[in-house]
């Protein structure tokens, strides 16, 4: 496909990254360093102007694009971008990162009939979406659903106290285990590792398992987390992403503080909110902190639009006795560093509105997506059919490709989680957990 990216901060940056394997593209943005950045590390055409220029699209070859994508940090900009892409291009799918509400509310104005938006990405809500799945698992670093929720795929950290580290997957087997829960992935040393049977969980790896969604407790009782559920929650930060989180955990009756700095802000989230309490006050405050009990809090949700701030403050309340802390991080560059000292629940909200647009990209077959700290590991289902080659043999013998697992099969509403004696039927919906450099061979492998 060819594809025009207007802006290249964090998300247009990322999403060029992920894109540009498979298609054409182009990025469009005035700042001369982020354009620059883009030209040194992608195989991208760049053009640093204004994406809401006309003239600038028609450079970009407009008329020849099947999809533009503007994600600039100004809802005006890429309105704009859409509304000449449309002029210039009506058939060209549009995609805008749009975050304020007041332009939200009135969703006529993305019509087919006058923008012609196909899909609005709000990085705030999604990374609100995002939060909200980690608490409905606690212990779990990373949360997906697919198959209506029958399938669940979550990230957990293995620590020194875990009951299986050094375990072989193999042995693990032996265990039935793998009738409820399937290790699909490893990601040790920043490297992603789909395993075999003589891998190793090792302290230190961030393991991906595949599981029955009422097997979620046994899954997270073999790595030693009890998965109890959230009763009190303190939210720093009391922003969009703040307002609208406490705004979910009161309709999920969980007991919700935020602090706020603003005293502006305060009044208006104390209006909004009916059962959270308000506090003014500064997160970074370890006498405020102590005052509110952090010890008993369940989670510390950091989410002031200050990334710095959110690692004091997680680093704070983890050494005043708070059970978890989740922060929130723009910067992608910075999840590594952060992960290393500790703080292994991250949100990036770039990250979330990348996962929305994937699920759109590629509709057809991927049921979802998630970043594994900053790689990209897509879950996709595909429908086996009676004229497959693949369907009624063991998985052992299929030539799977190299990155990729086949980690559920969805049959008459059962869920089964498959061993190397399991086959395939036709009729058979199959979740696929594959890195994105297998991703292409994975399709040909089904096509």
């Amino acid at each position: 496909m060819n594809i025009i990216i207007v802006g290249a901060g964090e998300v247009g940056y990322h999403l060029a990254e992920r894109l540009s394997k498979d298609n054409d593209i182009v990025c469009i943005d005035e700042n001369t360093d982020k354009i620059r950045r883009i030209s040194e590390n992608l195989d991208v055409k760049v053009i640093c102007s204004s994406g809401s220029s006309p003239t600038t699209l028609q450079e970009a070859d407009i008329q020849s694009a099947d999809m533009l994508i503007a994600v600039t940090d100004k809802d005006e900009i890429n309105m704009v971008a859409c509304l000449f892409a449309n002029i210039l291009s009506p058939e060209t799918i549009k995609i805008a990162r749009i975050r304020g509400s007041e332009f939200i509310r009135y969703k006529e104005i993305f019509s087919h009939d006058f923008l012609n938006i196909h899909l609005i990405l709000n990085p705030e809500l999604e990374a609100v979406k995002t939060i909200l799945k980690l608490l409905e698992v606690p212990g779990a670093l990373d949360v997906v659903d697919f198959a209506g929720g029958m399938i669940k795929l979550i990230g957990i950290k293995v620590y020194p106290t875990c009951p299986i580290s050094g375990a072989r997957l193999k042995d693990l087997e032996k265990k039935a285990l793998n009738h409820e829960i399937l290790i699909a992935a490893i990601m040790r040393n920043n490297q992603l590792v789909i395993p075999s049977g003589e891998d190793k969980v090792m302290t230190g790896d961030l393991i991906y398992i595949v599981s029955k969604g009422n097997k979620i407790s046994q899954a997270l009782a073999l790595f030693g987390e009890k998965g109890e559920p959230i009763s009190k929650v303190l939210i720093v930060g009391g922003g969009k992403i703040g307002g609208i989180l406490a705004s979910e955990l009161e309709k999920r009756d969980i007991q919700t503080k935020i602090i706020e700095k603003k005293q502006a802000r305060c009044d208006y989230l104390a209006e909004k909110l009916e059962k959270t309490v308000v506090l003014e006050g500064d997160g970074t405050d370890q006498t405020l902190l102590k005052e509110e009990n952090i010890q008993d809090m369940d989670f510390v949700i950091a989410v002031t639009n200050h990334e710095d701030q959110n690692v004091l403050i997680s680093l704070l309340a983890r050494n005043l006795g708070a059970k978890r802390t989740l922060t929130l991080i723009d910067k992608t560059s910075y999840l590594p560093l952060v992960s290393a000292i500790g703080l292994d629940i991250t949100v990036s909200p770039a990250l979330s509105a990348i996962s929305a647009l994937l699920r759109y990209f590629r509709k057809e077959k991927v049921l979802s997506n998630m970043v594994l700290k900053g790689e990209y590991a897509e879950v996709i289902e595909i429908v086996a059919t009676e004229d497959s080659d693949v369907v009624k043999k063991p998985l052992r013998n299929l030539e799977f490709p190299k990155g990729a697992i086949i980690g559920a099969m969805v049959r008459n509403e059962n869920v089964i989680i498959p061993s190397g004696k399991s086959m395939i039927m036709p009729g058979d919906r199959i979740i696929i957990f594959s890195s994105t450099e297998a991703l292409p061979k994975v399709e040909k492998f089904w096509a």
